[in-house]
């Protein structure tokens, strides 16, 4: 039997749509979380389907049957069916979705830009807002259904002609008094890669690699941490 979702409503839903061989198969979902699901987080279907049904045409209601799902997807389990939807198929978003995700999404690929490029003029960061500047100034066409991560590498790229800019990492050696070893381990470990640490009698040292955009934000906070009593040297 088909109910509507509590969490969706159907003015909100929007159409993922998969065609195999001259059928059609769509269902209705939540734009975000079928994006999400797109990508590879953990979404509660019962949250993410407007209709717990799948279609041949979502707007006139024409359902698809058990043995056309059967014999396309090996399956008519409705989850199991627009789970490969999601993934192989089409999800349509109205224009001030798409408007909202690929803002969304440009300062998001901005903000990690930030953290891991500096200007080599000035072995600075450039702030997020100069790199979203560059980024419309260079025409940059964002996906909004890979990852911002998977974006990077090539944006960067496009906006080298725009703003001097390089991705740089940076590798630190850290020694930290004995008593604020423990309050400062997991930050070391957030804001970068331990490459070597070792334990002494009276204090903590390690070779922590960094996104070199990230070095500022670092230092501030472990000074705040030890109240300024730690030895931080880049090594390279």
């Amino acid at each position: 039997m088909s109910y509507i979702s509590k969490m969706v409503s159907l003015d909100r839903a929007v159409i993922a749509r998969l065609k195999i061989r001259g059928e059609t198969f769509e269902i209705l979902v939540d734009p975000d979380l079928a994006l999400q699901y797109r990508q590879g987080r953990n979404v509660n279907f019962d949250e993410l389907l407007a209709i717990n049904s799948v279609f041949r045409d979502a707007r006139s209601g024409e359902r698809a049957s058990e043995q056309l799902m059967k014999k396309f997807f090996g399956s008519y389990d409705v989850e199991r069916v627009a789970s490969e939807i999601l993934k192989r198929g089409e999800i349509g978003l109205t224009t001030e979705q798409r408007r909202r995700m690929l803002e969304e999404k440009r300062k998001q690929i901005a903000s990690i830009i930030s953290k891991n490029a500096i200007n080599p003029q000035t072995n600075t960061p450039h702030p997020p807002a100069r790199i979203e500047k560059a980024m419309k100034e260079a025409r940059v066409n964002i996906d909004i259904f890979k990852s911002a991560e998977e974006q990077v590498e090539a944006i960067i790229k496009k906006l080298q002609p725009i703003i001097p800019i390089r991705l740089e990492t940076l590798e630190i050696a850290v020694k930290i008094p004995a008593q604020y070893s423990g309050i400062c381990y997991k930050i070391l470990y957030e804001f970068g890669n331990v490459k070597k640490e070792e334990w002494l009698e009276d204090s903590y040292f390690c070779l922590l690699e960094i996104p070199a955009g990230l070095r500022d934000e670092f230092y501030d906070k472990i000074n705040k941490l030890t109240r300024g009593d730690v030895r931080i040297k880049v090594v390279k």
